[in-house]
């Protein structure tokens, strides 16, 4: 990336509003200022709010486009590979942490399922550094949009919890020591 952290949007694309979750058009010309680029996504601020962008937008912003494509096949089964669905999990930050959600501990369980149609639902139970923060619902998407990219994937659901309570004993020792916390 270069300096020069202003970018104007060379064409429309699709974000979803921090915190909301919300997925709202931002035009063609648009100014932007980008605050962070973690996980292949990019949190630009505009002049109506902040606002995270897919790598897939990228060219937008004059940045390279990041590549989705997720490595690995279906099981024999024709069911996700866990490992490629716990890999796009490590894909996903807060906005605010330069820690991937699996390494801070937030992701309590992942779970595979086959559905009534035949396709495969992967389910994720996650929490959040504090029960007040905004971000949840922006993170859950972010979440459920990087698990639908796994082969095999029909449907992903993302609910975030409170119990437990998260606490820094929870933070894998490569996310502390990312965080300066050993």
């Amino acid at each position: 990336m270069t300096d020069n952290r202003e970018r104007t949007l060379t064409r429309e694309v699709t974000a979803t509003q921090i915190p909301s979750g919300d997925k709202q058009t931002l035009a063609a010309g648009d100014k932007v200022f980008i605050h962070q680029v973690l996980g292949g996504s990019y949190t630009v601020q505009t002049n109506t709010g902040l606002f995270r962008l897919d790598g897939k937008d990228a060219d937008a912003i004059g940045e390279k486009v990041t590549d989705n494509t997720v490595k690995g096949d279906t099981l024999a089964d024709g069911s996700p590979d866990p490992e490629a669905v716990w890999a796009q999990l490590r894909q996903v930050f807060d906005p605010e942490i330069p820690v991937n959600i699996v390494d801070l501990g937030l992701v309590y369980t992942m779970d595979i399922s086959k559905a009534d149609d035949g396709g495969h639902k992967v389910d994720v139970a996650m929490t959040l550094t504090a029960p007040g923060c905004g971000m949840g619902p922006a993170i859950a998407e972010d979440a459920k949009n990087k698990i639908l990219l796994v082969p095999g994937v029909a449907n992903a659901d993302v609910r975030i919890t409170w119990e437990p309570p998260w606490n820094q004993s929870m933070i894998s020792e490569e996310g502390k020591m990312k965080l300066g916390l050993i």
